[in-house]
């Protein structure tokens, strides 16, 4: 937050905030023990956790297909919710992006790829979901390495991972590198969403909150990237419409919520849910809870329930 953007994000109030505007709801700090994979490294042992979660890959690949939802006629936004259903009851765990800084990585090198299906936060629940989603498609029986190429290519500006600046850390900049590689179609504007252009400055006006900022060539390309956005406006379809259109906004839709918080476009993802009744809910990971699942309130309600909430941005995958 992306959005908050791996959610525990502040070292203070401010930081919580920071993390949900990070493509990571909580980017400041992690746990070394979170599981991650850098793929294309052959030299690493081989990792129980990965082998669990390349379990979990076919697992969830082939439920999906069982249910019939990766067939060619289903959108590709219903198939990644579908990959959510599977998720649900899956544990919350904050700034997993973040846990190579803790052990001494460095942030200019090439970043290692973060990867795990039995935790998430907001953004990685996104991301995996349209991963595994993507994978299911196809056909085959996918590798733990197919899908952290889909996460590369979702995750990182240009589908090109390199230092900790190449992440889309700013949840809006992730909708939009990822509809200018037509991943994802953004709907705000369709939807009658009104123009922010305020200037995101959020992570190098707390430049204490990012561990990786400490380095000075990390800090100047992070400013560059922020300078890089201002004249790209974010299209929120504020809280009072959203009711409105709530109809023309499908299950699997990307959701990002928008705050008033100056300097950060959003605070939290997720994907739109619409229960067989008709009834639009959010399928998202929370901090407040502790696990993947899918709101008691609606999408309405959710929205106007977020303390210093503006609306939302909606993207489709395509």
């Amino acid at each position: 937050m992306i959005p908050i953007s791996r959610r525990d994000l502040l070292r203070t109030a401010a930081l919580s905030l920071a993390s949900l505007a990070l493509p990571s709801c909580a980017n400041s700090a992690e746990r070394p023990d979170s599981p991650r994979e850098t793929v294309g490294s052959a030299a690493a042992p081989p990792d129980p956790a990965t082998a669990r979660d390349a379990e979990r890959l076919r697992s969830w690949v082939a439920t999906v297909r069982e249910r019939g939802m990766a067939a060619p006629s289903v959108p590709v936004g219903r198939t990644a919710a579908a990959v959510g259903e599977v998720a649900l009851g899956t544990p919350y765990v904050p700034n997993a992006l973040e846990a190579y800084l803790k052990t001494g990585g460095s942030t200019v090198a090439t970043e290692p790829l973060t990867l795990s299906l039995h935790q998430f936060d907001c953004v990685t629940l996104v991301e995996s979901c349209l991963a595994v989603a993507r994978l299911a498609r196809r056909s085959g029986t996918p590798s733990w390495g197919d899908f952290g190429r889909e996460i590369e290519r979702i995750r990182y500006r240009g589908g090109k991972r390199e230092g900790y600046a190449s992440r889309l850390h700013y949840f809006s900049e992730w909708i939009a590198d990822n509809a200018a590689r037509r991943l994802v179609h953004p709907l705000g504007e369709e939807l009658g969403g009104g123009a922010d252009s305020r200037p995101l400055r959020f992570m190098s006006e707390h430049r204490d909150a990012y561990p990786a900022l400490a380095n000075h060539q990390v800090y100047e390309r992070i400013q560059q990237m922020e300078r890089s956005l201002d004249s790209r406006p974010r299209w929120v379809v504020p809280t009072d419409r959203i009711a409105a259109v709530a109809d023309r906004i499908e299950t699997g839709d990307v959701l990002a919520f928008a705050t008033k918080i100056e300097g950060l476009d959003v605070t939290h993802s997720a994907m739109a849910f619409r229960e067989e009744g008709g009834v639009l809910r959010v399928l998202h990971a929370p901090l407040s809870g502790g696990v993947v699942e899918i709101t008691r309130t609606t999408l309405p309600e959710y929205v106007r329930n977020i303390r210093r909430s503006t609306g939302i941005l909606v993207a489709r995958p395509v």
